[in-house]
């Protein structure tokens, strides 16, 4: 008699995938389009730009998650885990996007040389996970969160340079689409719940609408087919700064894949061993590497479809799958993301100041299950690290007096808070014990849905 099939490897009815990946594809939607927003928008890009980044952020979002479903060679962890554009890359792009010289093909070298890090140090990182308990994690989001929050006021004021700032019309859209958001997740749960952020970009692009604040212009003339071409924007270019700011980003990246993974290996009942936690964080790697190529960016598990995989209660990796086949789907239709990139700043803002501020509430939240009691060192860790992490966004003229090269670095919040938090929790409290990182990673990845 042969062995029977574990529910992570049944394939479904094709209706029952399509139904199940498409809502997975709902729940994660909002938040892959948010980075190219937010990157085409301090990169100065034209629409047809903007709506070029979306699809290629999009196409990879779907490869990268049929790497991770479906496998192959030692690549992929193979369970329901949907792949997403990480927001503690932002950030960063931010940085090098805007500053002289620098720009999006620095972006895509920076990734390139991050994602293939990533894909050789996979194997090791379960030696290096000890340094990077919650402690640590939880300071690095919650930098991460605060530090992206000037992006979302920026956006409800009109967007930065805009020349009327802070008109009465730009807040009122982004205060309804917020409310709409706040409404959504109050009285409804599950399925509407999770795509509340997209309801409420709708809300706000129907409202916007009469108001004059919406111009379609371009979206007629897209094509309803397009093809990715990789390095769109020229060939990469590599600079240290901002490679080592990238690589800094990815150890975090790979920490919070671990606790998805882990997380997700609970909920549907599957052990993750060392050698599947290898293969899941290649493959971020090489999707990451397939980012820099095809005009993208690095990716990780996208934890509110953790969440979704629990509330459904559907644990086959082929629902994922499908979900990355639609999202590749997608990113082939330049109509559509022209109409995404129409959307006015005003209602990316109301959504932008909910999504940023629960990166920020993540970090809280990991932050707040730390014992501070017994470790009373824990809290010049948070302390430091986040002050530390944030004094770019508080002074950005902090660090001009230092080279050149190390610019980006020291622009990066991101950067110092990580080197900040690993560096003090490594001489006040050593390193924990791999294992009980995990334990801890699984934990957390399971509440923050």
């Amino acid at each position: 008699m042969s062995e029977a099939k574990h529910p992570v490897d049944e394939m479904l009815p094709a209706g029952k995938l399509l139904l199940y990946g498409l809502q997975h594809v709902l729940a994660m939607y909002a938040g892959a389009v948010a980075v190219p927003l937010i990157i085409a928008g301090v990169a100065h890009l034209s629409k047809q730009n903007t709506a070029f980044l979306i699809n290629a952020d999009l196409f990879t979002c779907g490869i990268a998650t049929l790497i991770q479903t479906i496998g192959f060679w030692k690549l992929g962890i193979r369970i329901p885990v949907i792949q997403g554009v990480t927001f503690a890359a932002v950030t960063p792009m931010i940085m090098i996007a805007s500053a002289k010289g620098l720009g999006m093909t620095t972006i895509y070298g920076s990734i390139i040389i991050a994602g293939i890090f990533t894909f050789f140090a996979a194997p090791f990182f379960s030696k290096l996970l000890r340094f990077f308990p919650p402690v640590v994690t939880g300071s690095v989001i919650t930098v991460i969160g605060i530090s992206l929050l000037p992006v979302g006021v920026d956006w409800a004021a009109g967007g930065t340079g805009v020349k009327n700032y802070g008109q009465l019309n730009f807040l009122f859209v982004a205060l309804v689409v917020l409310i709409a958001i706040l409404l959504f997740n109050k009285y409804f749960k599950g399925f509407v719940a999770n795509i509340a952020v997209l309801l409420g970009l709708a809300i706000g692009l129907i409202i916007a609408i009469p108001m004059g604040l919406v111009d379609f212009s371009g979206v007629a003339a897209a094509p309803w087919l397009g093809i990715d071409k990789p390095f769109f924007f020229g060939m990469p270019h590599f600079d240290l700064g901002s490679i080592i700011s990238f690589i800094l980003v990815m150890l975090v990246v790979m920490v919070e894949s671990t606790g998805d993974f882990l997380a997700i290996g609970e909920i549907v009942g599957k052990k993750i061993t060392e050698e599947d936690l290898a293969r899941g964080l290649r493959a971020d790697g090489l999707s990451t590497t397939l980012g820099g190529i095809l005009n993208a960016f690095p990716y990780t598990a996208f934890a509110q479809n953790v969440g979704l995989v629990g509330l459904t209660g559907v644990k086959s990796r082929w629902v994922v799958a499908t979900s990355g086949g639609i999202l590749v789907i997608m990113g082939l239709l330049p109509k559509l993301a022209t109409i995404i990139a129409s959307l006015p700043n005003a209602v990316l803002g109301g959504a932008g100041i909910a999504m940023f501020g629960i990166v920020a509430a993540s970090g809280i939240k990991t932050l707040s299950k730390v014992d501070y009691e017994k470790n009373p060192h824990n809290t010049f860790v948070v302390a430091i690290s986040v002050a530390v992490g944030l004094i770019p966004l508080v002074s950005p003229n902090f660090f001009n007096m230092l080279p050149g090269w190390s610019q980006t670095i020291v622009h990066s919040g991101i950067t110092l808070g990580s080197v900040t938090a690993i560096i003090l929790n490594a001489f006040f409290n050593g390193s924990e014990p791999a294992d009980k990182v995990r334990e801890d990673l699984a934990a957390m990845a399971g509440i923050d849905v």
